[in-house]
């Protein structure tokens, strides 16, 4: 079974930082597209970064271009998602997921997902 498992969520003050981690098994990780995905309480689940299977292509929001960094280790099956300068708004659940596809920003273009992991930003 395939299962990504998301880390490193957490408490913290606007403008320091947190590291995400998501591990992936089950699947040839470095076949897959990876993003990441956040949902904050009663609002609709948006995209926040993906990352081609080479590592070499990446794409941001753009609410969190230039503050947020995502690379991949296909050697460790990891994915990560590096947060700097956290803003209140970046509050919510933020989850990994990974595609069959070339290029994706899409929910629906994503077949799997971790059960992710809460971030809030104190202002």
């Amino acid at each position: 079974q395939v299962q990504l498992v998301e880390s490193g969520g957490g408490l913290v003050q606007a403008g320091e930082s947190l590291r995400l981690s998501c591990a992936a098994s089950g699947l040839t990780f470095s076949r897959y597209l990876m993003g990441w995905f956040r949902q904050a309480p009663g609002k609709e689940r948006e995209f926040v970064a993906t990352i081609t299977r080479s590592g070499v292509g990446k794409y941001y929001a753009d609410s969190v271009k230039g503050r947020f960094t995502i690379s991949r280790d296909n050697a460790k099956n990891t994915v990560y998602l590096q947060m700097n300068s956290l803003k209140p708004e970046d509050t919510a659940v933020y989850s990994c997921a990974s595609s069959k596809s070339n290029w994706a920003i899409m929910g629906a273009e994503y077949d799997y997902w971790g059960q992710g992991t809460q971030v809030t930003v104190s202002s």
